[in-house]
């Protein structure tokens, strides 16, 4: 029996599934998800992405057997995976979505490609965001994006036809087999489409409207922000349903709601951006390992310090907004933008740490861990793409205009719930004698590792002077013309070179 391969991978969902209609229609299906030993073992995975996975899994599963079919989850390497398959029972066609991952994955796609090419075997894949693959221009990048958000999404199919495994079906490996670390945030969120349209609704019903000026403070982004980026991340839902249900919401609201309209309307123009970050990791995937721009290259690697990188990653710093997030991250896998900025901006200049390794341990902590989104951030918030203006996030004024009060490091590093307010941003300058008066005990207050000013300025100093040399100058030109937006908006009219350079950057990305 001639039938065709659904190879699942960051697309755990029926709906709106391109794969999954092209197989339907080609005749008979196996639905396929291979857990992968080798990527599990790299460096930027964790438990967490792996039980959030399982849990998606096990909803599809579900789904799949009320359609009188089963997904199958087969653990190897896919290679070895589809060669076994089509040596018990051959099959025609391999369809899946495109992914852009990490370096692995890609190296793993170029292996499926050449074997179904050495097997006769056509493999089709389909886009999954708005990311074009060997893409010639960014110059009609942005109409590409719209006309495929303006098609309608594709319906959850009613009637298939499946095709077995042809052996036993096994349970999928515990996370430790995989040699994952134990910590699994407990507080992070679930995985699986029903999880993710539940999100969804409650955002663009209630929290949209809250989206403007809610985002940035760790106090209101909870709420204010979609929180839908894992659910994303691994395909629970479409990125164009989101887009299409996102419009109809603000176009059926009254007019009378503008800012339930606005916060839409900005929740949007980041899922464009979205697909504006995974497109440079796309088109150019050496930006996972090596700098944007190689005119920086040097600029850190020398200079690596591991007891800076120990109290970062230790949430011991000093600075109570940092140490707070990073203890959110530990308990929750998230946190906003705006605070990811701040922990990558502290890292890389008063703290002077090379953007990759510090990567690589966010990737581990963000349970939304998309890799061209992440990598480009890292990049960009470490001022090594030569095109984008510095953001160098002072963590103490960042406290000061977001958490005034203190509620948020309150929360999440109860020594300083015992701090009075004068001495909240700079607890670690309270005298002994107070500390012990408030019942502190020496080692509950962090002492930085470092003077934040005097880093701070060596380090604008140092990154200033390399990008005022002309050879790094001339080379932004080239890297503007990959990578750079062309996103216009009625709001944001050209207006020549200095418009376009602001136009970059006026999303807080």
């Amino acid at each position: 029996m001639d039938y065709s391969v659904v190879w699942f991978k960051r697309d755990l969902r029926l709906h709106d599934h391109a794969a999954l209609h092209a197989a339907a229609a080609r005749g008979p299906l196996l639905c396929l998800y291979v857990v992968e030993p080798a990527l599990w073992q790299a460096p930027d995975t964790a438990r967490q992405h792996y039980e959030f996975i399982l849990e998606s899994l096990r909803e599809l599963y579900r789904a799949l057997r009320q359609l009188g079919g089963r997904l199958h989850l087969v653990t190897g390497d896919v290679v070895e995976v589809l060669d076994r398959l089509h040596a018990a029972a051959p099959f025609g066609a391999l369809f899946a979505h495109e992914e852009t991952g990490n370096g692995l994955t890609f190296q793993r796609d170029l292996a499926v490609g050449h074997w179904c090419r050495s097997h006769g075997v056509h493999w089709q894949e389909f886009p999954q965001f708005g990311v074009v693959r060997r893409l010639a221009s960014r110059d009609a990048w942005q109409a590409r994006w719209e006309a495929l958000m303006a098609q309608p999404c594709l319906p959850t199919p009613q009637h298939l036809r499946f095709a077995p495994l042809p052996w036993p079906d096994t349970p999928p490996p515990a996370a430790a087999a995989l040699g994952l670390a134990a910590h699994d945030p407990p507080h992070r969120q679930t995985g699986g489409r029903s999880h993710g349209l539940d999100v969804l609704h409650d955002f663009l019903g209630e929290r949209s409207q809250q989206y403007r000026g809610g985002i940035s403070s760790p106090l209101s982004a909870p709420t204010a922000c979609s929180r839908l980026s894992p659910y994303l991340a691994f395909g629970c839902l479409s990125l164009r349903e989101i887009v299409l249900a996102a419009r109809f919401k603000s176009a059926t609201l009254p007019a009378s709601a503008s800012r339930h309209k606005a916060g839409i309307s900005a929740f949007i123009s980041r899922l464009y951006w979205h697909c504006h970050f995974i497109q440079k990791l796309e088109s150019e995937p050496e930006l996972e390992f090596r700098n944007l721009h190689r005119g920086y290259d040097g600029m850190r690697e020398a200079d690596w310090n591991p007891r800076h990188f120990e109290a970062l990653t230790a949430g011991r710093t000093g600075w109570p907004l940092v140490d707070a997030c990073v203890v959110m991250l530990r308990e929750t896998g998230w946190i906003n933008f705006r605070m990811r900025a701040m922990l990558v901006s502290v890292a890389a200049y008063p703290l002077w740490l090379h953007w990759r390794p510090v990567g690589l341990w966010l990737a581990r902590q963000f349970l939304d861990y998309e890799p061209g989104i992440h990598w480009s951030q890292m990049q960009m918030q470490s001022g090594t793409t030569g095109i984008n203006v510095p953001r160098i996030y002072n963590p103490i004024k960042q406290a000061r205009d977001h958490d005034p009060h203190g509620h948020f490091v309150r929360r999440w590093l109860p020594a300083l719930r015992r701090v009075p307010d004068s001495w909240l941003f700079e607890p670690w300058r309270m005298p002994a004698d107070l500390q012990a008066r408030h019942g502190l005990q020496p080692g509950d207050i962090a002492e930085p590792p470092l003077d934040l000013e005097a880093a701070t300025r060596a380090a604008k100093a140092r990154l200033f002077a390399l990008k005022a040399q002309p050879d790094i100058r001339a080379a932004k030109a080239a890297i503007v013309q990959k990578h750079g937006s062309r996103k216009r908006t009625p709001t944001t009219p050209s207006r020549g070179k200095k418009a376009a350079s602001k136009n970059q950057m006026d999303l807080d990305f």
